[in-house]
């Protein structure tokens, strides 16, 4: 598989010594200082591109692999008050995209099981929720397009819920997602229900970077055989 990877901090730098011993070839290595590179590069050289760049950038890249006929998968976060015009730029233009807020299988069925939980719980009104997450001091975004994810699997299922706010709340309406940022975390996630006698946790926690890295080149390599606008599930479920 040839890869064009589009960001080339810590997580691209991963991505290109794993797929490389796997045998995969980097065509292009694109970040904010080579961006012109790209000119040079066509659908016939990449078969798959994989965006880990900056909020600021994510929506160009997106367009710009559509437009080429290059399937991407996108794990940049903080752009996504645009993803339903990214959708049907894709779709007009029969283009190939995923975004993910996080490529780990282990928290893809980890949202899978947080919904479940949550529709138990719907009938369960002694419990109230709440959600953390844990990043290290880079992380840019909070709270972060996993807990996001993990917020919106909540409220879709447990009525009692409309919204969520980065911050502690006592409005029985608001999901509290509470963000913190100590080094070195790769990323600690959990929901907890409480009530006056006991409490029940779900947590997944990354011992490293590898298995976002792994599972980005599991989709993308996927992604190179299917045609529109995919999510996460649509692999997980394959």
């Amino acid at each position: 598989m040839r890869i064009l990877l589009l960001g080339y901090g810590k997580m691209g730098q991963l991505i290109d010594k794993l797929a490389t011993e796997d045998g995969h070839t980097i065509v292009g290595k694109i970040h904010i200082d080579n961006r012109d590179e790209l000119k040079s590069i066509t659908r016939n050289e990449a078969d798959v591109a994989i965006d880990f760049s900056q909020p600021s950038a994510a929506v160009e890249n997106i367009k710009w692999c559509i437009d080429q006929g290059i399937p991407v998968a996108v794990g940049t976060t903080g752009w996504l008050e645009q993803k339903e015009a990214v959708d049907n730029y894709c779709l007009k233009n029969h283009g190939t995209y995923l975004y993910a807020s996080n490529f780990s299988i282990g928290v893809n069925l980890f949202f899978k099981l947080n919904e479940q939980l949550a529709k138990l719980m719907n009938s369960q009104e002694q419990y109230a929720v709440t959600s953390k997450e844990i990043h290290h001091t880079q992380k840019l975004d909070s709270p972060s397009g996993t807990s996001i994810t993990i917020a919106e699997g909540i409220i879709n299922n447990l009525g009692r819920k409309t919204k969520w706010v980065n911050n502690e709340s006592d409005k029985a309406e608001e999901l509290e997602i509470i963000s913190e940022r100590i080094d070195p975390t790769p990323g600690t996630h959990q929901v907890t229900y409480s009530s006056t006698v006991d409490s029940i946790d779900i947590t997944h926690t990354a011992h490293s970077r590898e298995g976002f890295a792994r599972g980005a080149i599991a989709v993308a390599q996927w992604l190179t055989h299917q045609k529109g606008v995919k999510q996460m599930s649509d692999f997980i479920d394959q």
